[in-house]
């Protein structure tokens, strides 16, 4: 019988998708038990709560701009290379808080995630972020063992995602809407807009499914006309 979530005025207080985090790991501990040999077989089968997926929050280029210059005169001067590197590899807070010294490689341009939340991977930079990434390693990656310092923590994800509101309202963006996640939407979204198959994107995200990458292309109707668009131009001009 499958597990359903009491809808008592707690649970009403926490999200859905928070609620089914959590359900994952339970449903995943039950399947290494089987695994393991401990019971027999599942108890119950768990089902999640439905997602309210929303809209997804972006930057224009003229924007993400205006936030960058923001940030280069910010007193945190770990804010600035938050938002270039977020901006540009479409990394996830988190994995770009872990960054150490030895998992960039600016001779190939990459950065190696080595704990990325759907597994190991790489992510690609940018020719023409070598100059930032040499001032980089300079301010950061030559003396200390992360970029940031130290190894992420839950306090110091509420320090960044304040500065980064701050720096949003500095560049007279809603800082409601400039938050962590916001870096890698906009990164992801620009990849859409400039025609990268949606497989690649998965790849350079590290989504862990094309389901999820296809929200973007679905959030960017302009970018879809677009392409309809060539495809009509294409047809008048085998006619």
């Amino acid at each position: 019988m499958p597990i359903e979530v009491a809808s008592d005025a707690a649970s009403r207080r926490t999200s859905p998708g928070t609620v089914n985090r959590e359900l994952a790991v339970l449903s995943h501990l039950m399947n290494k038990a089987v695994e393991w040999g401990w019971i027999e077989h599942r108890a119950a089968r768990i089902k999640q709560l439905g997602e309210d997926k929303g809209r997804i929050t972006y930057l224009t280029i003229a924007q993400a701009k205006a936030l960058s210059e923001c940030a280069g005169g910010d007193e945190n001067a770990q804010v600035y290379p938050f938002i270039v590197i977020g901006l540009t590899t479409s990394m996830r807070m988190m994995e770009i808080l872990s960054i150490r010294k030895d998992d960039v490689d600016l001779q190939r341009r990459v950065i190696y995630v080595p704990k990325a939340k759907t597994g190991a991977r790489s992510s690609r930079l940018l020719r023409s972020s070598r100059p930032f990434w040499r001032a980089t390693s300079r301010a950061y990656l030559g003396t200390l063992p992360g970029c940031f310092h130290r190894p992420p923590r839950k306090a110091t994800h509420g320090r960044h995602s304040q500065t980064l509101s701050a720096c949003g309202r500095g560049a007279g963006l809603d800082p409601g809407e400039v938050v962590r996640h916001t870096l890698r939407h906009t990164a992801i979204t620009h990849l859409v807009q400039a025609g990268v198959d949606l497989p690649t994107i998965k790849r350079i995200s590290g989504h862990k499914t094309l389901q999820m990458v296809e929200r973007y292309a679905h959030a960017n109707g302009e970018h879809i006309a677009a392409a309809m668009a060539n495809l009509e131009q294409r047809y008048k001009e085998a006619s």
